[in-house]
């Protein structure tokens, strides 16, 4: 059989050769369709991949772990304040943060602000001593490079590789000075995040050197559901008061994200705020009293949040899915139609030629099978040029229009399975008619 149907493709590409413009213009809605379905499904992923990395940058399902305790106008609601930065926060408790369920990434950071200058070029801003996961927290995009893991790595946003390098320029591999230590330029990365982009970012050793400081500053956690970080961020703040010696003392004063309320005893103060991302954004610049408020419906508040990213990333994939399958069924119907025709004009012109293989002894599914090769041949050819179209679109548009797209070998395998499909489900009936041809009719027929 194997042997047949190698045969067959052979006789199949000799047929198709004998009128390549009519065989062209036949696999044009196949081509079409194949390359439709490439550019859409491009788009449709680096679309959904680009809402998932802006709705990362937008911190809904990040927590942020603080040294130190200290709220303004605490006064007015009974809460401690002014209690400034403790140095209690340790690599130890990232390590326990990681062990509760649906905590996806954790990263340990310090920071302090110091000049950073290139060959030719000095600009002051952040430095924040981190780890790789805070690169997957915030969804940043890498334009060059990612973070290394030797101990004089560094990498930056775009703001801060245009400040020391210039506009355009990449900056992976080249060297800067941080007060007196040399790194090397390993990643630099595109973010919404303002303060991010102009900030330089080394490794949590390293930055623990420049403040000379064992202790952490902050610990950043992202979590698999946004609607769980009221939750979680409830099991980091029991966890760190146990680990810090203050269950019971801190657990009885009460608060809010970390800001607890004084009791007789300074220590029964949490040494360290627990934030969500959101309670961070609601808050911004408010007073207690109005902080409070807000953040005493946070719950519900993730939860609307969770709901509605659901409902927009499914209605948007649906309409994705909608307009890519219109469009690549209108296409390869169009083009399965037009094989239907070519193989059925085939079979009139080759009359003679199935009625002399009937006469010595072929049998009816071999003609069948010989029609269907050819059919599926044309139709497998449309489909590879197809996906270099297809591929050629995507790079385009994403060079043009600065769209977003992703390509998958699960795409293209697809796209190159639905035209094999498609040339054996419209090659059958020519392929049934011929092989149904009576031989001494066909003989005869001129």
């Amino acid at each position: 059989m194997l042997r047949f149907i190698y045969v067959s493709s052979q006789i199949a590409v000799r047929a198709l050769g004998r009128n390549r413009l009519r065989t062209v213009l036949t696999m044009l809605g196949v081509i079409i369709g194949v390359a439709a379905v490439i550019a859409m499904v491009a788009l449709g992923a680096g679309a959904r991949g680009s809402v998932e990395t802006s709705l990362k940058s937008a911190g809904t399902n990040i927590i942020q772990v603080s040294a130190g305790n200290f709220t303004r106008g605490g006064e007015s609601m009974n809460i401690a304040s002014g209690l400034g930065a403790a140095r209690t926060l340790t690599v130890e408790d990232a390590e326990a943060i990681k062990l509760i369920g649906g905590v996806q990434h954790v990263a340990s950071g310090v920071r302090n602000r110091a000049f950073v200058t290139s060959a030719h070029r000095q600009f002051f801003t952040q430095i924040r001593g981190t780890e790789p996961a805070l690169a997957d927290i915030h969804g940043w995009e890498w334009l060059g490079g990612n973070f290394g893991t030797a101990a004089d790595a560094a990498v930056m946003g775009r703001a801060a590789a245009r400040e020391l390098f210039g506009e355009g320029f990449d900056p992976v591999g080249e060297r800067i000075t941080i007060g007196d230590r040399s790194f090397a330029v390993t990643g630099y990365f595109r973010t919404l995040d303002a303060d991010m982009d102009e900030t330089v970012f080394v490794p949590l050793a390293a930055g623990q050197q420049m403040i000379d400081a064992r202790h952490l500053q902050t610990i950043t956690v992202s979590i698999d559901e946004a609607g769980q970080a009221s939750r979680i961020a409830e099991e980091i703040t029991a966890i760190l008061r146990e680990r810090h010696g203050r269950g019971r003392q801190a657990a009885s004063a009460g608060g809010l994200g970390g800001n607890q309320m004084p009791s007789s005893s300074v220590s029964a103060v949490d040494d360290f705020t627990v934030k969500t991302q959101a309670a961070a954004n609601v808050t911004k610049g408010l007073y207690t009293s109005v902080a409070a408020f807000a953040l005493a419906n946070m719950p519900k508040l993730d939860e609307i949040t969770l709901q509605e990213m659901s409902s927009t990333l499914s209605r948007a994939g649906s309409t994705m899915t909608a307009l890519l399958g219109s469009i690549a069924a209108i296409s390869l119907i169009v083009g399965g139609i037009g094989i239907m025709n070519i193989m059925l004009v085939s079979v009139t012109e080759r009359t003679k030629e199935i009625g002399l293989r009937l006469a010595v002894g072929a049998r009816r599914r071999d003609v069948m099978l010989q029609f269907l090769v050819e059919a599926m041949v044309m139709s497998l050819i449309g489909g590879l040029i197809g996906v270099g179209v297809g591929l050629i679109t995507a790079r385009t548009l994403t060079a043009v229009l600065d769209w977003p797209t992703q390509i998958s070998a699960s795409t293209l395998a697809s796209a190159f399975g639905i035209a094999a499909a498609v040339g054996i489900l419209f090659g059958y009936y020519p392929a049934r008619r011929a092989s149904r041809l009576d031989p001494i009719d066909s003989l005869r027929y001129e």
